[in-house]
């Protein structure tokens, strides 16, 4: 059977063996998928040992997404614009470096969610890795302002100069968490935040009734930031949803197979 694995360091909690696997079983393709720990600073030779083993395909996890990037010889219009690849696709052409994070962020609110970004405000908190990822697909839905708001102001400026083109006049716009202004129909939370079990610092007046806060982040429990914005009106969401449909793009591209979401993201819930 064609093989395919998730590298990480660490790997031991990572869900995609169980969403892959699901997907592999709705969509009848006879396939092995596993996790991979690799070293720190071995990740391009753990690659090429698993394609040399007959590896189809991966996904990648932190740290190696940058590694991924700079491993492949080809990458996706998606992929240059994130910077960083998670998932990779081996063929006779050599290693091919897709990102389906923000198309699986996007997918999520739009479907999953029901909350459509065209038109809409939406705040965007962070320029990290996590963040950069997500702009293009969040334009292409043409809202009405996408705000990134970061620590670093220079790093959300330089994400806008970035993207500016792609972007009519005024929708896209850069700044810190204190010059946040105004009400948001969607409020991401793309910061490392969470995994501190801290709250950016984004005022709540950002949230009305209404709004949908997301989080990239997911556990058992709900994290700061979506309890925060659960408590001035907000209707919050969690991080597993995005990573079900990441898979199912990285899916899709692995076995030319788009699989069904709904059915699994509500099992492995």
């Amino acid at each position: 059977m064609d093989k395919y694995a998730v590298f990480g360091n660490p790997i031991a909690h990572s869900k995609s063996p169980d969403i892959h696997l699901a997907f592999a079983r709705q969509t009848g393709q006879q396939l092995t998928y596993e996790k991979r720990l690799a070293p720190v600073d071995g990740f391009a030779d753990a690659i090429r040992a698993f394609i040399a083993e007959g590896g189809k395909g991966a996904n990648v996890t932190v740290p190696f997404k940058l590694d991924a990037y700079r491993l492949a010889n080809a990458l996706t219009v998606r992929a240059q614009a994130a910077g960083a690849v998670n998932t990779l696709l081996f063929d006779e052409h050599g290693i091919t470096g897709d990102n389906t994070d923000g198309a699986g962020l996007v997918n999520d609110i739009v479907v999953n969610a029901a909350t459509p970004i065209a038109g809409k405000r939406v705040l965007l908190l962070g320029a990290g890795g996590a963040a950069r990822g997500t702009v293009l697909p969040l334009l292409e839905h043409r809202p009405a302002a996408l705000v990134i708001a970061n620590r670093t102001v220079a790093t959300a400026v330089a994400l806008v100069d970035q993207f500016a083109a792609l972007a009519g006049e005024g929708v896209l716009s850069a700044g810190s968490f204190a010059d946040i202004a105004g009400t948001f129909d969607i409020v991401i939370n793309a910061t490392s935040a969470s995994l501190q079990a801290d709250l950016p610092p984004v005022p709540a007046a950002v949230f009305h009734q209404g709004t949908l806060a997301l989080d990239m982040m997911y556990g058992k429990e709900p994290t700061v930031f979506m309890r925060f914005a659960a408590q001035h009106g907000a209707t919050v969401r969690d991080g597993f949803g995005m990573l079900v449909e990441q898979a199912a793009e990285a899916f899709e591209g692995f076995r030319g197979v788009r699989p069904h979401t709904a059915e699994v993201l509500e099992n492995l819930r």
